[in-house]
């Protein structure tokens, strides 16, 4: 049964996962266990949900009660939903809700390299990719346009943070990941992983001894990681180095570059795994 609160209280403690945690305090809330992620709107909290995610407690719009999160409230059996009207809501937590609702969720231990990539033939490696909502679109690019994992290096903004699961539309919950463990050197032993898990690399950079998108070659590797870079500056020159290929997008018009979100997207639609 549904264990509706009306909001009373803003400095109530049961409410400081929305109005007081920035992003990485509710990831490393519970350290050395994993931490907590905040859900946003009703799509990215039921594919959450699928993916079988736990839930803590919700925030939803008083409106929002008996129409779109009503499902949801039901399916999440009698865990708190915090409720009050909309510009209580936005005041709470400082930004206007999508569509309302928001939903505390536990995290999840990581699985290794070895595990999300054992059976894919088609990944997508992020270095340094720092802003959330590139990360979702990638996240969601990798979904639609056929890639079987993505791979990120601890400097990467986390999939998990709100904006980035908002972007993905939720896709963060369909397709596996996992994050290089801080431990373990990049790119030097992050590349070593992967060539021992069958892998060739192709780095995607602007460079005069690149290889087009469309390369015959490039195409018909069995597994392929497409490396994708941190935004402004691109992938490292050790990374490119490390790569087995170094590959391009041909551009018009004097354009010298992509947005790495928009890169992604021509990059997984021409070799992503089509099988």
């Amino acid at each position: 049964m549904a264990n509706i609160i009306e909001i009373t209280d803003f400095e109530a403690p049961e409410l400081d996962v929305y109005a007081r945690y920035s992003e990485v305090q509710l990831l490393r809330i519970h350290e050395p266990k994993p931490g907590i992620f905040i859900a946003e709107s009703p799509k990215v909290i039921e594919r959450a949900l699928d993916a079988g995610y736990e839930p803590i407690s919700m925030l939803v719009e008083h409106r929002h009660i008996e129409t779109q999160a009503k499902g949801l409230i039901t399916r999440c059996g009698d865990i708190p939903v915090y409720t009050a009207e909309y510009e209580v809501l936005t005041k709470l937590t400082g930004f206007a809700l999508t569509r309302g609702m928001l939903c505390a969720m536990k995290r999840r231990v990581l699985p290794t390299v070895a595990e999300v990539c054992q059976k894919a033939h088609r990944i997508a490696v992020l270095e340094n990719v720092v802003n959330p909502t590139n990360v979702g679109a990638i996240f969601r690019s990798a979904a639609a346009l056929h890639m079987d994992a993505v791979l990120l290096t601890p400097g990467c903004s986390n999939p998990l943070y709100r904006r980035a699961m908002r972007v993905s539309m939720g896709t963060v919950f369909q397709v596996p990941w996992t994050i290089f463990p801080e431990k373990e050197k990049w790119p030097e032993d992050g590349m070593a992983c992967l060539q021992k898990l069958g892998f060739k690399t192709a780095a995607m950079a602007l460079r005069d001894d690149s290889v087009s998108i469309d390369d015959a070659g490039l195409m018909a590797e069995d597994k392929l990681a497409v490396v994708l870079g941190t935004e402004g500056d691109g992938l490292g020159v050790t990374t490119i180095a490390d790569c087995d290929y170094t590959v391009k997008i041909p551009m018009a018009h004097g354009v010298d570059s992509l947005n790495v979100a928009a890169a992604s997207a021509v990059a997984f639609w021409q070799l992503g795994n089509r099988t």
